[in-house]
């Protein structure tokens, strides 16, 4: 059975004409993923995720993996973890993000699959989480049309930590009205 963490973040939100309410940010515990963090039922965020996790993120109710982790990264087990969906019976998406180079491409293809009512509720992963993070605050100011301070709290309860990317992420939006 998956252990639940204590600690649950609550982020307030509201800005002006937006609808005013708490997104709630649940840190939980499931073997072979770290830095899990899920955000209602609509996404979770995470670092490093094992193939043999798989099963448990479809039992939780995952319909899709999209993982941003590039198959040179240490540990990254890409085809494994494919695999490991197509046994699961879970839609795998793999989109390398690269941190240090981000490829504003990379970020459509994400938009594309996150917003895909056949891949929700989706699992997002990189190495940490902060990428998978940065990528849905993106989603947040693209698509749902929130703030970058909004979507910045959000995304920093799911995982990112780097001003970078957060800093690519309030950029790409701005070259993408």
């Amino acid at each position: 059975m998956l252990k639940r963490n204590a600690l649950v973040l609550v982020l307030l939100v509201g800005v002006g004409g937006a609808v005013a309410g708490a997104q709630t940010v649940t840190k939980e515990t499931l073997p072979g993923v770290t830095n899990f963090a899920r955000l209602e039922t609509t996404i979770a965020c995470a670092g490093a995720t094992t193939p043999q996790a798989v099963a448990g993120l479809k039992q939780m109710g995952y319909a899709s993996i999209i993982n941003l982790r590039e198959a040179s990264e240490a540990g990254a087990n890409i085809d494994d973890e494919a695999a490991a969906a197509k046994t699961a019976g879970i839609t795998f998406i793999h989109l390398p993000f690269n941190a240090a180079s981000p490829n504003p491409a990379v970020v459509d293809s994400f938009l594309k699959a996150v917003t895909d009512a056949k891949n929700q509720p989706a699992f997002v992963h990189c190495a940490s989480g902060n990428r998978a993070a940065a990528m849905w605050m993106i989603k947040r100011m693209q698509i749902d049309k929130w703030d970058a301070e909004r979507a910045g709290t959000e995304a920093a309860a799911l995982g990112l930590t780097s001003g970078a990317l957060k800093t690519f992420a309030t950029q790409y939006v701005e070259t993408h009205k």
